[in-house]
């Protein structure tokens, strides 16, 4: 399990995630798994939550997306969505993602569904609920910047979900 928060703020997108790998629901196998990563170039930046091999593959599948759409995001992004709800063995894939880049901010699951947040803030994972709650308080009351918003809901996450913890990293636009 883990948590991943994407937030934009006066133009500035910022993606942060944990880095706990918890095997079933009693083991964490790792501490500094980093699920959020920059990829094409360093031009758009993924963060996922799920099976670990299940992300990997996702992300590859998206990654191949990026290439044949030009980089443009939204398109590759319901490519994916389409191939995911259609090919048999992307249909098992335990796994979301949420997708960036400078201009678009995405979640993308195994449903089908490409979502644009309509608050500019998008969280999975098992602490994503913790973590959008804690970002949309932070992003109408406060003057914080995109990246600390993002790291610190993930770190209010941590501290209330079991299978989320401190290790934070921070990709940003």
């Amino acid at each position: 399990m883990t948590t991943i928060v994407a937030v934009r703020k006066n133009d500035h997108t910022a993606i942060a995630g944990d880095g706990q790998v918890t095997l079933g629901e009693k083991v964490i196998m790792k501490g500094n798994a980093e699920k959020v990563r920059k990829i094409y170039g360093g031009k758009v930046v993924i963060g996922f939550a799920g099976g670990v091999a299940d992300a990997f593959t996702l992300q590859d599948w998206f990654e191949k997306k990026l290439e044949a759409h030009a980089g443009n995001l939204r398109r590759a992004a319901v490519a994916l969505a389409q191939d995911w709800r259609k090919d048999p063995t992307l249909q098992k894939l335990e796994a979301m993602m949420i997708v960036m880049d400078a201009k678009d901010l995405l979640l993308v699951s195994g449903n089908g569904e490409v979502i644009a947040p309509d608050e500019d803030v998008v969280a999975i994972g098992s602490g994503g609920n913790f973590a959008q709650a804690a970002a949309m308080g932070m992003l109408r009351h406060t003057d914080m910047p995109a990246p600390d918003v993002a790291k610190e809901a993930i770190d209010i996450a941590a501290s209330i979900d079991i299978f989320t913890n401190h290790n934070i990293i921070v990709e940003s636009f």
